[in-house]
């Protein structure tokens, strides 16, 4: 991973206050569960892929919005001490939270309180700066920020960036990555006028699916499971420094395998993501 030190990467997206609970299951109707409260800190799909491309390439900007709230605040110097050049615009509205309930499997299913804050392209950020990027990752802009974004030399999206963002923005990606489980992230056959150069659809434990490309197959970890929370985020980050890197697309996807089987070796999004 020599060659991918010093890339400029970077992520538009949102930050969520996750708090971390363990429970033995889920709750049933009805049911009172004792669960062990874990730890909380700034999360959600834009600060865990960013904080994984730090981790790989030394550095990376993140673009985002919080609260101008105690959460914001604690947010904000979290992802700094995390690593990251943080480019924040500060909204007049409660700080996105989520509790994450991590049962004895080490699943993780998430509930998440108020509205997501996305930065736009009309908030007084630097993102002219986003031209000189090597790689960028969308979670969360309006479809003028995708444009600004299609200035970096590789331009990777989730499809929570919103479908209709993406087709009004009328950019073509370098790839689209999500999960094939996630009802949340499904692409239907004909939606998108300029389909991403590489589509990519992961599957948990089965590995997932690239086109082009095919199937591809998980990482055979041979240990306890931590949580799962983060691994399909640090999967687009390595899938994204990847590209980034001038790496094939099957290397990218063998790279985003590795960062999502070792994230879930740890408990929370950051304790074990792959670093170079």
């Amino acid at each position: 991973m020599n060659d991918l030190a010093g890339l400029k990467l970077a992520v538009v997206g949102h930050t969520e206050w996750v708090e971390f609970v363990r429970v033995p299951h889920l709750p049933r109707p009805g049911e009172i569960l004792h669960a062990e409260g874990l730890f909380a800190e700034p999360a959600g799909g834009g600060a865990v892929t960013a904080v994984q491309l730090a981790k790989l390439a030394g550095s990376a900007r993140f673009f985002t919005a919080l609260g101008r709230d105690d959460l914001g605040q604690k947010a904000f110097q979290q992802l700094q001490e995390l690593g990251l050049q943080v480019e924040v615009i500060w909204r007049d509205q409660p700080t996105r939270r989520a509790i994450t309930y991590v049962d004895s499997h080490g699943e993780r299913s998430i509930t998440v309180v108020g509205k997501r804050l996305n930065p736009v392209a009309a908030d007084p950020l630097p993102w002219e700066e986003l031209e000189d990027c090597d790689g960028i990752f969308l979670t969360a802009t309006d479809a003028e920020g995708t444009r600004l974004a299609r200035r970096a030399a590789v331009l990777t999206a989730t499809p929570r960036l919103g479908l209709g963002t993406l087709e009004q923005s009328g950019v073509q990606l370098d790839a689209l990555i999500g999960s094939a489980l996630d009802p949340g992230e499904q692409v239907p056959e004909g939606l998108l006028s300029l389909q991403p150069r590489l589509r990519i659809a992961t599957e948990g434990s089965k590995g997932g699916w690239s086109q082009p490309g095919g199937r591809f197959s998980s990482i055979e970890r041979g240990k306890p499971l931590g949580d799962t929370y983060g691994a399909g985020d640090s999967f687009a980050g390595g899938v994204t420094a990847a590209l980034a890197g001038g790496w094939s697309r099957q290397q990218a996807i063998d790279l985003g395998c590795r960062c999502g089987a070792s994230c879930i070796d740890g408990v929370g999004p950051y304790a074990n993501q792959l670093q170079r």
